[in-house]
């Protein structure tokens, strides 16, 4: 048996079925609008923020421990130099007392070159501490904006997501309908242009898509959708307005 030869008209009409549930689509998606995307942006901003923050803690913890550790040597320079003093009372001949003098001299410039250490080393612990808080003010901020942009986006997929799903099947079963060759034309003129009209009806004389005017002649020809007409300017697939409502009534 013979497949039945589908008419030229009753393609343009599957085809422009095809799109207005992919407009549709389209519009769902402009709705959400970037919010997925700033979403995504500002997991990772944290992400990072996240590392930056444990990174500055694990610098100022290193710093306290380096202010620690001189703080450790200062008593101990001190508590050298009261025995090297002590001892001093009990020398018996000016070499022991040059020695112990000469000790006591050593540690007062270890004290002085570990003060030297803490108060250089306070400065880049106050500076780190400074942009901490900073980071930490940044990060708090960016999770409030997170928890809001979520919210957004939950709300919104919320009131769409069942009619995309719909839209969707639909969309996947309009598609079986029409012959590979058109769907691939159809698919390349939709991803070209931002808002993916790859059909356009011709109202008051021009291309719906890109609103140059079409020659007459050629809207008398579009109107009796005996042939696939491409606008001329923009590529797109171009139907007569009547078909709107022809589709609409299905």
């Amino acid at each position: 048996m013979a497949v039945k030869e589908i008419s030229v008209a009753d393609k343009l009409r599957q085809l422009y079925l095809l799109q207005s549930i992919d407009s549709k689509i389209d519009e769902i998606e402009v709705l959400r609008g970037e919010l997925p995307m700033e979403v995504n942006d500002l997991e990772d901003e944290i992400i990072g923020l996240g590392t930056r923050i444990k990174n500055i803690n694990n610098t100022i913890e290193g710093i306290e421990k380096e202010i620690s550790n001189h703080k450790a040597n200062i008593a101990n320079s001190e508590t050298l130099i009261l025995k090297y003093e002590k001892q001093l009372d009990n020398v018996k001949n000016n070499r022991e007392y040059d020695a112990l003098t000469k000790e006591i001299q050593m540690q007062k410039l270890e004290i002085q070159l570990s003060e030297k250490k803490i108060k250089e080393a306070e400065v880049i612990k106050d500076n780190k501490s400074e942009i901490l808080a900073n980071a930490d003010e940044k990060f708090a901020k960016r999770q409030a904006d997170l928890e809001t942009k979520k919210v957004e986006l939950k709300e919104i997929i919320e009131k769409t997501e069942k009619e995309e799903v719909k839209l969707k099947k639909a969309s996947e079963k309009a598609k079986k309908s029409i012959e590979p060759r058109l769907l691939k034309a159809y698919t390349k003129i939709r991803t070209t242009y931002r808002n993916g009209l790859a059909v356009a009806t011709v109202a008051r004389g021009a291309c719906g898509g890109c609103f140059n005017l079409i020659p007459p002649q050629l809207q008398i020809e579009i109107g009796t959708m005996k042939n696939i007409i491409a606008c001329e300017h923009c590529g797109r697939v171009l139907v007569d307005e009547a078909i709107e409502q022809e589709v609409s009534r299905k």
